[in-house]
């Protein structure tokens, strides 16, 4: 890749605006940048945008104003099949990803269908369950893991696609402890951009650096997450709240890095 190439953010939204066909306003002009290698925390109310949003990164919606492109594709008609690729979407419902009869047959699924064969396959396929703690469980049916079990093979699922970008949509929802926390293990641990969706605002503290609050369509704020969960006017204004007794301020913070150099691929 070349030097120029090394420095396209992995995410370029540019005025960003979207309604749906029954006339409802979903954004409102939305810029956002993320950077290769960065952690980002997409937090907001219900109903502020943030799914409307995620969905147009991959081109599930499409037609609204402005442009979204991820390494510096666009996100259009003929580039859909490669952006799906590097966008990365795990649902917070892992049920909703995992239909074959193994986990291994699942998290093989996607490169089969774009055309990876044999011990190719197979590597790839040990790979992306080795970077979720799951290779052990390869013959597994999905239906007899645990949820929190469940969840890290959906991100294998899309790891195995070695994505750009990997959208995490409320990750933290419904696992016991211990599972947040391999899962917080796993996140920290991968070379990838990441887009957090969550109403956990303690596990964006925990995970991201940096936090983007969308609110009734537009870019509230971006700031550093510790910086923006200890602001009391922002969070009541954005119907934001921290559980009883959470003191960001003193939290353990995810440092400001990249996982990516520049000039790195």
């Amino acid at each position: 890749m070349s030097g120029t190439l090394a420095f396209v953010p992995s995410l370029d939204v540019r005025g960003l605006a979207y309604a749906y066909p029954d006339g409802h306003q979903a954004l409102f002009g939305v810029d956002l940048t993320v950077e290769r290698g960065e952690r980002v925390a997409l937090l907001g109310p219900n109903g502020a945008g943030k799914t409307t949003l995620v969905l147009h990164l991959n081109g599930i919606l499409t037609a609204g104003a402005g442009t979204v492109a991820v390494a510096g594709l666009p996100v259009a008609k003929a580039n859909l099949a490669e952006i799906r690729r590097r966008v990365g979407i795990v649902f917070q419902d892992p049920d909703d990803q995992l239909f074959m009869p193994t986990v291994r047959e699942d998290v093989a699924f996607g490169p089969a269908a774009a055309g990876m064969r044999g011990p190719e396959l197979e590597a790839a396929v040990r790979t992306a369950l080795e970077r979720v703690g799951m290779a052990e469980f390869a013959d597994r049916p999905p239906h007899h893991l645990s949820f929190g079990q469940r969840r890290r093979v959906a991100v294998a699922t899309v790891l195995v696609m070695e994505p750009e970008i990997l959208v995490l949509d409320e990750p933290s929802s419904n696992l016991d402890p211990a599972s947040r926390r391999e899962l917080a293990d796993i996140v920290r641990s991968l070379d990838v951009t990441v887009l957090m969706v969550t109403h956990d605002l303690p596990y964006a503290l925990e995970l991201c650096p940096r936090s983007v609050v969308l609110s009734e369509g537009v870019i509230a704020a971006d700031a550093p997450t510790g910086e923006l969960l200890a602001d009391r006017e922002l969070m009541r204004r954005h119907r934001l709240e921290l559980p009883f007794g959470f003191d960001p301020a003193a939290a353990p913070v995810t440092p400001v890095t990249t996982t990516r150099k520049p000039g790195d691929r």
